[in-house]
């Protein structure tokens, strides 16, 4: 491969290079198609760079790093920043985790050579506290980064919690001051604090849009009402519930603010029966939709049943909601009756009282519902198909599980999947088991 590298260099025939020759070089060159086989006889290291970068860019990193070894052009295109823009580091330890870890020195070659190309970053640990901690080893290195996605990825419990406080912040701040153009963050289930959110919002500010800190113990209101004041142009946020507050959504609703898009909010209870959940006043609500119109509100609740009482009482613009443990008739009324924005509804359980009247409440009340699921509830096949003639062609998803749906003596379940096609407007049948 070295010659055939002098040769493109050249770019010209010796003096005296006979017929003979050209004719050799003509038919290896594949000119004459059938005439020899391109694969065996071509010169692959006279591609040009941007065919070479074009195959790198459809290769596994271990495939990359072996064609890297082709010639000394190919190796060249290995180091092209465009290739370095994008990186996972996936760090894992052999006993613990079926997952491949980055070989250490790739990683120590990318920090050497690459750290300035890095744009979009990820880093996908296991559950131990080994790979978190390296994962903030490399964070740490990373000084002449110009980052402008990162996320942290545990992949099973949440390892990054287990990394000191200290180290972690360390970590991050090295990325936070560096950086200076972080546009998106996911930073889940990890020790970020509030000093880390003010060194973030003072490198950050122009150009942070999405920020995803959902369970992060550390952060306090005050901390997210930083980032809310100063990060105009944010467009989706995703916390838990115990940081909401009426001065954050105000933040966010006034003038000098983008029009957020998304809020994701996790209603989760660490301690069922011992946390008394706050409540959002409803001018806060209509502050925030008032200043964006089309943000979706999206909640997910994790909570036991006599911990909903703060939730729903007034009318609340929240367009997604997800119940992952059993909900009260009383609860799903509240919806029917304040939830007018609704769009999606999953209730995964509710237990034995049929459903019937919530859902028709629901169908009457909240015009933009256009998904619902539901687990382990129940509802008559006669106040089903009321729901679903209501609700008509609008309801674009629909899984209910069979088990859901109770028999009576105007429907059974072989009438119910025709009754239900002919007001949906397409075929549609119950799920033999739960899809969301």
């Amino acid at each position: 491969m070295k010659r055939a590298g002098q040769k493109v260099v050249a770019g010209t025939e010796a003096p005296g290079t006979s017929q003979t020759s050209k004719k050799q070089k003509t038919s290896l060159c594949g000119s004459g198609f059938g005439e020899s086989d391109p694969c065996t006889s071509m010169d692959w290291g006279s591609l040009p760079h941007h065919v070479i970068l074009r195959v790198f860019q459809f290769l596994t990193l271990v495939d990359r790093a072996r064609a890297s070894s082709v010639c000394r052009r190919w190796n060249e295109v290995f180091h092209i920043p465009d290739l370095w823009r994008r990186f996972e580091f996936e760090l894992s330890q052999p006993a613990t985790s079926y997952l491949k870890s980055t070989h250490p020195d790739l990683i120590q070659q990318i920090i050497k050579r690459h750290a300035d190309h890095l744009q979009y970053v990820s880093f996908k640990v296991d559950s131990s506290t080994e790979s978190a901690e390296a994962a903030c080893d490399i964070l740490s290195q990373l000084v002449n980064c110009s980052i402008k996605t990162l996320g942290l990825i545990s992949t099973a419990k949440p390892s990054f919690m287990n990394v000191s406080k200290a180290h972690f912040a360390s970590a991050l701040t090295v990325v936070f001051v560096n950086s200076k153009s972080l546009s998106s963050i996911k930073i889940d289930d990890t020790p970020l604090d509030d000093p880390s959110l003010k060194v973030l919002v003072a490198n950050n500010s122009d150009t942070l849009k999405l920020l995803k800190m959902s369970s992060c113990p550390h952060v306090s209101p005050a901390g997210i009402l930083c980032v809310a004041d100063q990060c105009h142009g944010l467009k989706e946020l995703a916390l838990n519930y115990y940081i909401l507050s009426d001065e954050l959504l105000l933040a966010l609703s006034s003038e000098k603010h983008v029009d957020l898009e998304h809020l994701r909010i996790d209603v989760v209870s660490e301690n069922p029966g011992q946390v008394q959940f706050h409540t959002i006043k409803k001018q806060s609500w209509d502050a925030l939709v008032k200043h964006s119109p089309k943000v979706n509100i999206v909640m997910y609740f994790f909570l036991y049943e006599d911990e909903f009482d703060a939730f729903f009482r007034e009318e609340t613009p929240v367009t997604h909601l997800y119940f992952g443990r059993a909900v009260s008739k009383a609860m799903l009324g509240r919806i029917g009756m304040n939830c007018p924005r609704l769009i999606e509804l999953v209730v995964c359980a509710n237990g034995l009282q049929p459903l019937d009247d919530e859902l028709i409440q629901i169908a009457e009340r909240c015009k933009n519902l256009t998904a619902m699921g539901l687990g382990e509830c129940e509802v008559t096949c006669r106040g089903f198909i009321e729901f679903v003639k209501m609700c008509g062609g609008r309801l674009t998803q629909l899984s209910i599980m069979e088990e859901v749906l109770i028999p009576d003596s105007d429907y059974s379940l072989d009438r119910l999947h025709l009754e239900v096609s002919k007001h949906l407007g397409r075929m549609w049948f119950p799920d033999m088991m739960p899809t969301w």
